[in-house]
């Protein structure tokens, strides 16, 4: 990203007023409510009303690999390519139909009701903080795709959004209906690494990236996909040392460490401004470890390029797999994968263990708020190549250790 990121007065510029792309196209509503953004909200409908190919007419021939075999992140005309959502139809398309979807999310707006639901959990090192970073691999589910993973001593924080609402105002876009199980001040002190999986703002979040900096400063590194660097360095501060600009299939070490960290392809895109679609790259991160190996997938529909990246790193020890955020299906489809996929993704990574991450936390779409939980547990324990404790879902605040 460029100059244009940088912040005045605590807020991101122009470039950034789009937010509100994100929140209509996985809720459909929300921006509506935003007279002033009236104007802004139609001239991108108009201009995403046509399918995505259309983004890229000169569009090479897919596949691209590399000399493995392994599917290559590419260009065209300056635009990232997703070539797995290529027929994907535009936001004009679902807007014209978003009146016949019904909302079956009936989320409670009781807060008695949804603590009983839905609990959010006090994270283990706040009561005994001797405890973190010792051997082995686990992960911590913070909320949303936020998570934070121990891989053999070394501790990297996912997706981290700690905000109240997955917007650039707080006061407008998607609200959360369940908090995140801590704080960054309540984060523990050696965290070592964050990885971004994307640039929408339930996982790229400024305020969070800036109370972490403000905290951690260059004793964490932070491993992004390519563009997003620019955003880090200029807008949040973070030394040009500390940032990991990557595509997919790039490995590098995490300093101080013998911790491998690999991006790894998934099926999503880009956005955070009016004209900038796809100018970042998005992707899943696999944290390889001496003794154990972790994946995340951050925000994905399905593809085949989870089979590679099975083949390549796996079998892995410990996956966060999203699971939530697919309702309606002929539109998430392309971008978010719902439970029955979800285990597809765990067989193809060959995980030993795997936790559902992306739901119960914002509301995104419109299955019923705690469908990804049931669908889950049923389809891994009726598999008989999966099984119910092979792929489980926690509260917010509780770990999952493989």
């Amino acid at each position: 990203m460029t100059p244009e990121h940088k912040a005045i007065a605590g807020v991101p510029q122009f470039k950034n007023l789009s937010t509100c792309v994100k929140c209509i196209l996985i809720s459909g509503c929300c921006c509506l409510l935003v007279p002033l953004l009236g104007f802004l909200v139609l001239v991108v409908l108009v201009k995403m009303g046509s399918a995505s190919s259309q983004m890229y007419p000169n569009a090479t021939e897919w596949p691209v690999t590399n000399d493995e075999g392994l599917y290559m992140a590419y260009q065209d005309g300056g635009k990232w390519v997703n070539w797995w959502a290529r027929d994907r139809p535009g936001v004009f398309s679902f807007f014209t139909k978003v009146a016949a979807i019904t909302d079956m999310s009936n989320i409670p707006e009781s807060t008695e009701a949804l603590n009983e639901a839905l609990p959010v959990r006090e994270p283990y090192w706040i009561r005994e903080p001797d405890r973190f970073g010792r051997p082995g691999i686990r992960a911590t589910w913070l909320g949303h795709a936020s998570v934070l993973a121990e891989v053999d001593g070394v501790s990297i924080l996912a997706d981290p959004i700690f905000s109240e609402r997955a917007s650039l105002f707080q006061w407008a876009g998607p609200k959360r209906y369940r908090p995140p199980a801590c704080t960054v001040s309540e984060l523990p002190e050696s965290l070592d690494a964050v990885v971004i999986s994307h640039s929408h703002y339930d996982h790229l979040d400024y305020n969070s990236c800036m109370d972490l900096q403000r905290r951690y400063g260059d004793r964490l590194h932070w491993f992004v996909p390519s563009g997003i660097g620019g955003f880090l360095r200029d807008s949040i501060g973070v030394s040009a040392a500390q940032v990991h600009d990557m595509v997919w299939w790039e490995e590098e070490t995490l300093p101080g460490t013998n911790v491998t960290v690999a991006f790894t392809p998934n099926n999503h895109w880009s956005r955070r401004g009016l004209m900038d679609e796809n100018d970042d790259l998005w992707g899943s991160w696999s944290v390889l470890g001496p003794q154990n190996k972790f994946w995340f997938g951050g925000d994905t529909g399905y593809c085949d390029g989870f089979v590679q990246i099975g083949r390549k790193y796996g079998p892995f020890d410990l996956s966060a797999i999203p699971i939530g955020a697919y309702y309606p299906r002929w539109f998430m489809k392309w971008v978010h994968v719902d439970p029955s996929e979800a285990i597809m993704v765990h067989k193809d990574l060959m995980s030993k263990k795997s936790l559902g991450i992306h739901w119960g936390t914002f509301k995104l779409t419109k299955e019923y708020y705690l469908e990804p939980r049931e669908a889950i547990q049923e389809l891994a324990r009726e598999d008989p190549l999966v099984g119910a404790d092979a792929f489980q879902t926690v509260n917010i605040g509780e770990t999952l250790e493989a």
